[in-house]
């Protein structure tokens, strides 16, 4: 078995090799971006976000953190953060999945099918259990006005302090909170 450095390592190289764009953060190999495309066939079909992904110290045997730099409206993404409610990779993670597997699987799956019972953006679920159709015209508004190409490369550091969280939205989910710019 190797050690959780080599992994680390190899996980990353992996993903750098795929389809996806990694940006380091920092010199060592434990913050990076990577830039995600919306799945086809979906209301998030265009829209490309930046995920701000934490690798842990125990990586693989510990989850990475991940979150949205760039808005998205989805049941199970906090609004204002961009954390991630995501059972496999806060809960059930496991050694055998690696960093290709969070964007080829687990995050298309959370937008091809959001979980409203357990939420972050409460508005989101909310409006997505009462009107389907309209909850996917706000997520295609979203993508338009946040998640352009152009908007990944120019993501202001501060959030606008005028949006605050709907008195209504739960924090039902152990979520681990890792899209908040660094201050």
């Amino acid at each position: 078995m190797s050690s959780p450095s080599k992994r680390r390592e190899m996980d990353l190289m992996k993903l750098m090799m795929s389809d996806y764009k990694v940006d380091m953060i920092n010199d060592g190999m434990h913050e990076f971006y990577v830039d995600f495309h919306g799945p086809s066939e979906s209301p998030y079909q265009g829209g490309v976000w930046r995920i701000r992904v934490e690798l842990p110290d125990a990586y693989p045997y510990k989850s990475p953190s991940i979150g949205f730099i760039n808005k998205i409206y989805h049941p199970n993404v906090d609004e204002m953060s961009g954390s991630v409610c995501l059972d496999v990779i806060n809960q059930t993670w496991s050694p055998m999945f690696d960093l290709v597997n969070v964007f080829e699987v687990f995050l298309p799956q959370l937008l091809l099918y959001p979980n409203p019972s357990d939420p972050l953006n409460g508005e989101a679920a909310a409006l997505m259990m009462r009107d389907r159709a309209s909850y996917e015209q706000r997520v295609k508004e979203y993508c338009l006005k946040y998640a352009k190409p152009e908007d990944i490369g120019a993501v202001p550091e501060d959030k606008s302090s005028d949006e605050e969280l709907s008195e209504d939205e739960s924090d039902s989910c152990d979520d681990q909170v890792a899209g908040q710019a660094d201050p």
